[in-house]
């Protein structure tokens, strides 16, 4: 078996990159998005995640059979990369946009768009998980392409994460009618209008230094403050602790339109990425020559798949950790850190350490076996995630050092997992000489999906219990203990029972490499066979 091009490998770890701007941009933004600018309440949001996630198993497993049973002269897997570009970067620009309906209209325009979003990523991810195992039979050369996947992957997750606030500050600056009265020497009345009405606008100073509260109101100074704006009325805050402050020095960003034009650029570059894929990948593995088409026999095959079972739930565990850590993160660092843009940097900084978890990947699971690798990453990330719950707002070298550390490790989680499904799809093929490489796939998309579903269905619940209102400066402090415990302690439970239940994964090292010299020589049979 031939080794795959450089090329090929990063044409296709684009891919990912495209895949991961649209799930980790939702994963990350979309919670706040919608109670913060869009008004939802967290647990309408939370049983909406939820809600959604009960079709997937569904779509993603008649995913994984309609492209086992694709056939064009591009291939099974990769026609789904370009006929899905476009529709995926569509849905997911129409999920940030903030239409003017009332309270029943948005919550069906979000159930609407949030469905059509799963579906559209489920014919786009699914096809492109698969198309890992068919690109080349070799177990080690698929899993240095996915280490390159996962690099690709993080790359997108960086791009996203790492530019979109500074998009979102860029796009939604108002240039509000500010008045500044001098108090003392880092005191100050500051009085805010604007001629528009904006549903949810965020406050603070260029600097992020200076504290604000709003006069007449009972609340706490921070660094930022969130609040609606109606035409043409006045806005007087206290704020303090930055000298020389100007009317330069503030800004006031319209959140509903930053976001929606932040996510418009970065939908163009999803659309472009999955088009370079499609351009510079090529299938090569088939299913056995043999092998007819039996709906029946393939779920027999599945369910007694012993690797792909024990992989589907550990998937969906390491998601859920995954999913709450990023759909909390852009809350915990706006209401406990009160520095939003900071958090650009601390999903940079996370995204750097993923990119070498990923490239670390390989050679470790050579020398110890990805079983092993697995149940190791899975406590060690786990154990230093739960220590955010020491940090206080002034932690900030801390709370880098926690999330990288703890975020290096979480790498290995997909990079594995994905490599892993191709090794259940070979030990399907070796076990009943058949294989539905698509259908072993869904699980990863499954597993990723719903797995976010219920992290944010937990986030919604634990928010909901403080009666966490983004809009609401004074409910905002009174939930400030459930953000903690989301970023701290309950996604650290959640890798803990994963780590148990991988310890029943009977693929070894020594048995996959079996699987792989029985199965190659059995297609190069084949091959001899069919010259003949």
């Amino acid at each position: 078996m031939k080794k795959l091009k450089l090329r090929e490998k990063i044409g296709y770890a684009l891919g990912d990159g495209a895949a991961n701007i649209a799930w980790r941009g939702v994963a990350t933004f979309l919670f706040i998005f919608y109670t913060d600018v869009f008004g939802l309440s967290p647990i309408t949001v939370g049983v909406l995640f939820l809600v959604a996630r009960f079709s997937d198993g569904i779509s993603d497993i008649l995913m994984g059979i309609i492209g086992d049973r694709t056939n064009t002269k591009y291939g099974k897997f990769r026609p789904w990369i370009l006929w899905t570009a476009i529709p995926l970067a569509a849905i997911l620009s129409l999920l940030f946009t903030s239409p003017d309906f009332n309270d029943s209209g948005k919550i069906v325009y979000a159930y609407i768009t949030y469905i059509l979003f799963t579906l559209i990523y489920t014919a786009n991810n699914i096809p492109y998980g698969a198309l890992m195992a068919v690109m080349t039979g070799d177990d080690k050369e698929r899993a240095s392409l996915g280490s390159y996947r996962m690099v690709g992957a993080f790359a997108g997750g960086m791009l996203v994460q790492g530019a979109l606030l500074y998009l979102v500050a860029s796009f939604g600056n108002i240039n509000p009618n500010i008045e500044i009265q001098q108090i003392e020497k880092d005191s100050y009345k500051v009085k805010v209008s604007s001629k528009d009405n904006y549903e949810n606008v965020n406050i603070k100073t260029e600097n992020g230094i200076a504290t604000f509260s709003m006069i007449d109101k009972k609340e706490e100074p921070s660094k930022g403050k969130s609040f609606s704006m109606i035409a043409d009325e006045t806005y007087t805050f206290y704020v303090s602790g930055e000298e020389n402050l100007k009317t330069s020095s503030i800004s006031i960003i319209n959140q509903d339109k930053g976001y929606s034009n932040a996510m418009y650029v970065m939908s163009v570059f999803l659309a472009l990425l999955l088009l370079v894929t499609f351009f510079t990948t090529r299938e090569r593995v088939q299913p056995p020559k043999t092998q007819k088409h039996n709906l029946k026999q393939d779920f027999k095959d599945l369910i007694s798949n012993k690797p792909w079972l024990i992989l589907l739930i550990v998937g969906l565990l390491f998601n859920i950790y995954n999913s709450i850590k990023q759909g909390i993160v852009i809350i915990y660092f706006t209401h406990y850190l009160n520095d939003q843009l900071l958090a650009a940097s601390f999903l940079i900084g996370l995204m750097i350490a993923s990119i070498f978890g990923a490239m670390v990947t390989a050679p470790l699971s050579k020398k110890f076996g990805k079983k092993n690798l697995f149940i190791g990453a899975l406590l060690f990330s786990g154990a230093i995630n739960s220590l955010f719950l020491f940090c206080s707002p002034e932690n900030t070298t801390a709370i880098f050092s926690i999330g990288i550390i703890s975020e290096f490790t979480a790498a290995i989680f997909p990079t594995l997992f994905f490599v892993m499904l191709g090794d259940a799809a070979d030990y399907s093929e070796y076990k009943n000489k058949r294989r539905a490489t698509g259908l072993i796939y869904s699980a990863g998309s499954f597993a990723t999906k719903f797995g976010g579903g219920i992290a944010g269905a937990i986030i919604g619940l634990v928010l909901g219990m403080y009666h966490y209102n983004g809009q609401d400066a004074v409910s905002i402090e009174g939930a400030i203990p459930g953000i903690i415990m989301l970023m701290s302690w309950i996604p650290a439970i959640i890798t803990i029972m994963a780590a148990a239940l991988m310890t029943l994964y009977p693929l070894t090292q020594t048995k996959t490499s079996e699987i792989t010299k029985e199965l190659n020589s059995r297609r190069q049979l084949e091959q001899n066979n069919n010259i003949i």
